[in-house]
């Protein structure tokens, strides 16, 4: 299963509303027909060319049109010089979309506006996410989170102990999808890590250019002490621990370290767990 509408942190929430919703990855047009990227990475609009503006929106590539745009046709074209699609203009049409998905090749893109077989203007759109690891928690220090909403109300008892968040958020220009969650090292139950994706009942996490979100785990990687792991004790265990986040479009694996300090009893039901930037 697919969750693409992870829950989305307060501070994105805020950010929306003040109008980063759409965000933007494509230069503006000069008056030569070229493009440039205005000191704030939005487009600026020059009112001479057909294309006004390009901008991401989820997952979709959103090209928009200016009134007196006289084309009939616009091309997304691949890094690879290969044809990502092709779009008919309908009369008066002001916008056209191509669904880029999570699979597509992170790169420069040529976005080309036609009129029967010549094309009018050409600009380019860079499509590169760029996934960060922002904060890492656990439930018994951080019950403001949705976790009956992710896990269920009669969930809870059994994951307030042993399940963690990750929250990252896509710095890129280009949609991102998180497959894999990972938690390792000194954690008092590294053996089940990853379960599954070692994200709760998803495949994977679609994380838009500019969003924030928050992965949480399919297993209990600060729960019951396994052999392998570090648990609780009266005179307090520390140590590190390391977070992997694996993507689908850049295919790579992201890391952040933390240190951890384990203190009070031998149960990690009633241990104190503190962690802190490595």
């Amino acid at each position: 299963m697919t969750r693409n509408h992870p829950h989305i942190s307060r501070r994105t929430a805020l950010r929306t509303v003040a109008g980063a919703a759409l965000v933007s990855v494509a230069g503006c047009l000069n008056d030569n027909g070229g493009s440039g990227t205005p000191g704030d990475g939005t487009t600026s609009p020059d009112g001479n060319g057909p294309l006004t503006r390009i901008a991401v929106e989820g997952t979709t590539l959103v090209v928009e049109l200016s009134e007196e745009a006289d084309i009939d046709q616009v091309n997304l074209i691949q890094p690879n010089g290969e044809l990502f699609g092709k779009r008919d203009v309908a009369a008066g049409a002001q916008q056209v979309t191509f669904e880029i998905g999570t699979a597509y090749a992170p790169g420069e893109y040529r976005v080309l506006a036609l009129k029967g077989e010549e094309t009018v203007v050409e600009t380019t759109t860079e499509l590169r996410p760029e996934i960060q690891i922002q904060d890492v928690g656990l439930y018994r220090n951080n019950p403001d989170k949705p976790w009956d909403e992710v896990y269920g109300e009669s969930e809870t008892d059994r994951i307030k102990n042993g399940e963690a968040f990750v929250t990252v958020e896509n710095t890129g220009s280009g949609p991102e999808a998180i497959t894999e969650l990972i938690f390792s090292e000194d954690v008092p139950n590294p053996i089940e890590n990853p379960r599954g994706s070692g994200m709760h009942e998803t495949d994977q996490v679609v994380v838009s250019p500019g969003e924030t979100a928050d992965l949480f785990s399919n297993s209990f990687p600060f729960g019951s002490e396994s052999e392998d792991g570090m648990g609780c004790s009266p005179d307090g265990n520390s140590g590190q621990f390391t977070v992997i986040v694996e993507t689908r479009v850049k295919g790579n694996r992201v890391t952040s370290t933390y240190d951890v300090q384990y203190s009070g009893s031998d149960e990690m039901t009633d241990c104190e767990v503190t962690i802190t930037e490595a």
